[in-house]
């Protein structure tokens, strides 16, 4: 058993300050936002691919559509399993290496190429696409693009491009989004190389990994800086054990586990980055990898689009088709509006990833948590257009002779990018973290819990320079003249609105930094308000460029894209409104106290009537304590019937 470290508040935040990338050499759309600058030369004209790169991706994009219309989702439903034979086609098509250079073996590829390979797979299962993204997106091959030497990159990336599977290991059994209290070590030995104790959960593809990174803390002795560092392990390296494979509510095909290092021998060429420099490569590999997600999201939305269109046509209640009922009608106008966002806001964060010129942590953030929620509303809509044939699985609705429509499995499958990858929470932390970047700059001392009153005073000064130049630039703007953004056509009011709204969410942030100071950061309702509405702002933004950009190709395909635009910006504006009165108008407050109530066991007596099965002894439980239980029980007991 491995000690896990006692760390303060203060402590874990100094950590996770320390790790994240400070500064901003890069210009960033979103960060402007935030405070209040409406920079729309950054995204438009909507960046794209060079000709030569999109006829490559078209080409592949073409080959995998032809391979994955061959490939059967029910079995992976059905045993919780990929087919091995299909994981060897996928490889053979070089989708393990779709974003690794040729140089290396792979193909080279974009961002942008490899979020559409990830939609087309996912919609077939959500697990092949969950599969390619451990592997590619957070796995061996993107922190050694980031972090890794010469060697290492010509060691590994061939291995991995070829379909090597590799995993991310981070999160351990009592640590999730607090690194700082990592448990697994990394022991310095006498020949210059390490071991490795402890236990990691959650390990996507690491029951079936040939590499895996590894995170794990070195201590700090002569000759070692010591901290949390990467380290790239061979997955049949002795002293290593996969546990159990976990099995879930969704993505039944995932090969996810336990897996436990004792005493296991690594050299020192392992290390990516070097020492302590693990945390901070596990950050910025985060940043690009959550485009994956989005990807998958957005595929998930023009799909429910495509079910709700045909059945809403088809189904009829009370003399017409349902799609003719106002409840109805409304859903699907928000399916159709809101999947034409998530694309927007993915195939623009993809573009600006591959273009290099801004920094888009901030833009990544946003991508999955926006995807991430809004997905899941579109898939329960979805659900209610659907009714009973929505909550019934798609076994059963094949088996009754009707077309098998997976909407329950759909919303199974979707839940987990709320939590994947960093959940809401965490992301709304993080994105205010980043948003509030510069408030944090000039106020210094203010925003610190500990400062004393002489650091309190000389931070005030330096803050009332910052915001003597900055607030009277949140006064006026683009968006109060009627003729700005003319050559949006019908769209130029939203951008009008995002520039002024972008000021009202400035001077917002501003009030709440003046009214709580350094208590702040533990407002996190209202921070979290704060970064959605940003969130709307940036989807509002991305789909209007897009529009545009697809009116200047094609006039007819632009006036459509002009109308899903207009009324994505409306049904968005009207989200907007409902999250700046919630600004100062909620129960932030009234419901820490009543949190607090409860778990100091003041309502335990309303807990009282029901039985608590976890705590119980039954087959299942016994079965599943003792480790007889696995997940393709879980898949078969589920499905029975």
């Amino acid at each position: 058993m491995v000690d896990q470290p006692k760390v303060t508040e203060k402590e874990a935040r100094a950590v996770a300050e320390e790790a994240r990338e400070s500064g901003w050499r890069k210009p960033s759309f979103a960060k402007e936002l935030y405070l209040g600058r409406f920079r729309l030369d950054l995204v438009h004209p909507h960046p794209r691919a060079e000709p030569a790169a999109a006829k490559k991706a078209e080409q592949f994009l073409t080959r995998l559509r032809e391979y994955a219309e061959t490939l059967d989702g029910t079995v992976i439903e059905r045993e919780a399993r990929i087919p091995d034979e299909y994981v060897k086609g996928l490889a053979e098509l070089g989708c393990f290496g779709i974003k690794i250079p040729e140089e290396y073996g792979g193909l080279g590829l974009s961002q942008v190429a490899y979020n559409r390979a990830l939609a087309l797979l996912g919609s077939v299962h959500p697990t092949l696409g969950v599969l390619l993204s451990a592997h590619q997106s957070i796995g061996v091959p993107e922190p050694l693009k980031l972090a890794g030497t010469p060697e290492q990159k010509a060691k590994f990336l061939p291995r991995c491009a070829k379909g090597a599977v590799t995993a991310f290991l981070l999160t351990e059994p009592d640590v999730g989004s607090d690194p700082a209290r990592l448990a697994t070590t990394a022991t310095p030995t006498e020949d210059g190389g390490y071991l490795l104790d402890g236990v990691k959960l959650w390990t996507t593809n690491g029951v079936v990994a040939e590499l895996v990174v590894v995170m794990a803390r070195v201590p700090r002795s002569e000759g070692h800086r010591g901290g949390i560092t990467a380290f790239i392990v061979e997955m049949d390296s002795p002293g290593i054990t996969v546990e159990r494979r976990n099995a879930f509510m969704g993505l039944r095909g995932i090969e996810n586990g336990v897996t436990r290092f004792h005493q296991v021998r690594v050299p020192a060429d392992a290390v990516v980055g070097g020492e302590g420099k693990g945390l901070k490569i596990a950050l910025a590999t985060l940043n690009t990898g959550r485009l994956s997600i989005p990807s998958m999201c957005a595929g998930a939305g023009k799909w429910c689009l495509k079910i709700a269109r045909e059945w809403a046509a088809a189904r009829v209640q009370w003399g017409k088709p349902i799609a003719g009922h106002a409840a109805v009608a409304n859903k699907i106008s928000f399916i159709a509006a809101t999947t034409y966002a998530l694309e927007s806001v993915q195939e623009l964060s993809g573009h600006m990833s591959d273009e290099g010129r801004n920094d888009i942590r901030i833009e990544a953030a946003l991508a999955k948590l926006y995807a991430s929620e809004m997905s899941c509303k579109i898939a329960d809509e979805l659900m209610q257009i659907r009714g009973g044939r929505g909550y019934e699985t798609a076994q059963s609705l094949a088996a009754r002779g009707e077309r098998a429509v997976g909407v329950e499995q759909l919303v199974r499958d979707l839940r987990i990018n709320r939590i994947f990858e960093g959940s809401t929470e965490i992301m709304h932390l993080l994105i205010a973290r980043e948003a509030v970047d510069a408030h944090l700059a000039a106020a210094g001392a203010l925003a610190d819990l500990e400062a004393d009153l002489p650091a309190k005073a000389k931070a005030a000064a330096k803050a009332s320079g910052f915001y003597a130049k900055w607030l009277p630039q949140l006064v006026t703007g683009r968006g109060q003249v009627p003729t700005s953004f003319a050559e949006f056509g019908q769209l130029a009011p939203h951008l009008r609105y995002v520039e002024r709204t972008a000021r009202k969410l400035a001077r917002s942030t501003f009030y709440g930094m003046a009214r709580w100071q350094a208590g702040l950061e533990k407002r996190q309702g209202f921070l979290g308000r704060i970064v959605d509405i940003g969130a709307e702002l940036f989807a509002m933004s991305a789909a209007c460029v897009r529009a545009e950009m697809q009116r200047e190709d094609d006039v007819r395909e632009g006036e459509a894209a002009y109308e899903l635009a207009d009324v994505f910006c409306r049904q968005a504006r009207v989200r907007i409104e409902t999250l700046f009165e919630g600004l100062w108008r909620n129960t932030d407050d009234v419901d820490r106290r009543l949190t607090d109530r409860v778990m100091d066991g003041a309502f335990t007596w309303l807990e009282e009537g029901v039985l608590d099965p976890s705590e119980g002894t039954g087959p299942w439980i016994a079965d599943w304590r003792a480790g007889a239980s696995t997940a393709e029980d879980v898949a078969r007991r589920y499905t029975a019937g």
